[in-house]
């Protein structure tokens, strides 16, 4: 039988089990993958500690991971454009990442020159950044806060919103600096003087994307003048603070993947630098992540050796 990584109950890392679990059938409109590599971000701690059970309702058997990148391996009804062995990444709404096999109703074709382990960091976060930018209904000229602009989805929402001609000021931490700076945005630092660093640097806000769900709402929403353009991802007390919590839906942004895996391909999209743990060790990646003490994006791999080369 197959394995994954089985949520088995709301709590710390380990409840996260390598187990055995069937093998899933594609329903219609689906593709079974046979994957490769698979994501971890920051929400996915937060189901996992149960912060977000009113918002990511777990499937049977909970299984985590809202990306991965894997080779074609059935398909479902009604599918069509795409054939058995081929190589794609797949944004997973439904979760279902950290396993072996997964189920996709979207998905891009990976390039040759796309490494599995770039095309499996890619889906969610560039979702997710696409999604949000186009529910802010950013425009050109105007000034957006990313909060946790060095993070995986930040790094990308930095990028396309300076396509689109934005000012983009990106709060990080002191590592993240430089970075930010050299992708065109103005950064500021992240914590309790959030409020008078941003002032320092514009004399307005328009828009907020809070990518980090690690505070600062209340900052941004006095920046922003309001709540009303001000969304986060992954902070469980927006409802508190009358803040849209943006969760990620199929019809957010269906065709975000397929652009970021163009600018992937050509050389127009930076990623955050990544570190690949086996998948069986995915509570171990999540502790690397829990404890601050992974400063690049988590990947699972189902092929260390593989992994280990695209270093």
């Amino acid at each position: 039988m197959p394995h994954a990584c089985v949520l088995t109950e709301y709590g710390p890392p380990d409840v996260l089990r390598w187990e055995d679990v069937p093998v899933p059938d594609p329903s219609e409109g689906q593709i079974r993958i046979k994957v490769r590599a698979s994501g971890v971000g920051p929400t996915d701690l937060k189901i996992r500690r149960g912060d977000l059970n009113g918002v990511f309702p777990l499937p049977e058997p909970a299984v985590l991971g809202f990306e991965a990148a894997g080779v074609v391996d059935a398909l479902g009804g009604g599918v069509s454009g795409v054939a058995v062995g081929d190589e794609v990444a797949a944004w997973l709404p439904s979760l279902g990442g950290y396993g072996e096999y997964a189920l996709a109703a979207a998905w891009t074709p990976k390039p040759p020159r796309v490494t599995w382990n770039d095309a499996a960091a890619l889906p969610a976060s560039v979702e997710a950044a696409v999604g949000v930018l186009r529910q802010l209904g950013v425009v050109e000229g105007e000034t957006l806060l990313i909060l946790g602009a060095g993070g995986s989805v930040g790094i990308i929402a930095t990028q396309l919103a300076i396509r689109q001609g934005l000012k983009v000021i990106g709060a990080v931490g002191a590592r993240d600096e430089a970075l930010i700076k050299e992708l065109g945005a103005t950064p500021v630092r992240y914590g309790h003087n959030l409020l008078s660093s941003v002032r320092e640097v514009s004399d307005r806000v328009d828009a907020t994307f809070d990518a980090a769900g690690q505070g600062g709402l209340e900052d941004a929403i006095t920046l922003t003048g309001g709540s009303e353009r001000v969304i986060t991802l992954a902070d469980e007390h927006a409802a508190e603070l009358g803040v849209r919590f943006s969760a990620a839906t199929p019809d957010r942004a269906p065709d975000a993947v397929e652009i970021g895996m163009q600018l992937l391909a050509s050389g127009e999209l930076r990623l955050r630098s990544h570190q690949s743990v086996p998948m069986s060790a995915a509570a171990e990646a999540h502790r690397l992540l829990e404890n601050g003490h992974a400063h690049r994006k988590l990947l699972l791999t189902t092929n260390a050796e593989r992994a280990k080369a695209e270093k």
